[in-house]
């Protein structure tokens, strides 16, 4: 059975949920042109966040890996574009852990792109009605550190692999304890997963529109 493994993260920072792991509990069995897609949760945890995430991955054998993390204050979907090579903790993870100025992988190179047809999910996306965007940076905490673990596991070891990491707005209920919060209903990131799965399995090549940034 082909198999797109979409991953969420575990609630983090006084959360009791996490927009990302919500979405993708959602589309969890559902079924996209010939692949069903398949749901894992990641731990906000740095140093263990990305054996869980290979481990996902090689008990899936997915064709695509969609992985997904909150972003508070961002108002819409953001494909990322670039994860480096580099965790500075703003904060501590949920085992009690602050790395500050440390490699994600050690020796690694500097950066790695997305291997996703990311222009090609954007517009789709747009086109669907949900608001998103190209974001240029993953941040430097756990996401950042489930993206680029990804695309050196691919780069690395599964070079067929195609993945890539994508950011969520809180959920209304989460944004009513944080005024002025953007949010998005979990029913429009559920869709947003549906969308970039069966665009991503379609397109190989990506297109070109602009989508990038000034400052």
């Amino acid at each position: 059975m082909n198999h797109i493994l979409v991953t969420g993260i575990e609630p983090f920072d006084n959360e009791t949920i996490n927009p990302s792991w919500e979405a993708a509990k959602l589309v969890d069995g559902e079924r996209t042109g010939q692949a069903t897609l398949v749901a894992r949760q990641l731990p906000c945890v740095i140093g263990e966040v990305q054996g869980a995430l290979i481990r996902a991955i090689e008990e899936t054998q997915p064709l695509l890996v969609l992985c997904l993390g909150q972003a508070s204050g961002r108002a819409d979907v953001s494909i990322e574009r670039v994860a480096i090579n580099v965790v500075d903790a703003r904060i501590p993870d949920n085992a009690g852990q602050q790395p500050i100025d440390e490699p994600v992988i050690a020796g690694g190179p500097a950066a790695y792109f997305s291997t996703l047809p990311i222009k090609a999910m954007l517009l789709a996306l747009r086109n669907e009605g949900i608001p998103a965007s190209i974001s240029q940076t993953a941040g430097t905490y756990n996401c950042n550190a489930i993206f680029y673990g990804l695309e050196h596991y691919i780069a690395t070891q599964r070079p067929e692999l195609r993945g890539g990491f994508i950011h969520v707005p809180y959920l209304p209920q989460m944004a009513a304890r944080h005024p002025g919060a953007p949010s998005l209903a979990l029913e429009t990131l559920a869709q947003a997963i549906r969308v970039m799965a069966a665009t991503a399995l379609a397109v190989r090549e990506d297109i070109k529109i602009g989508a990038g940034a000034v400052n």
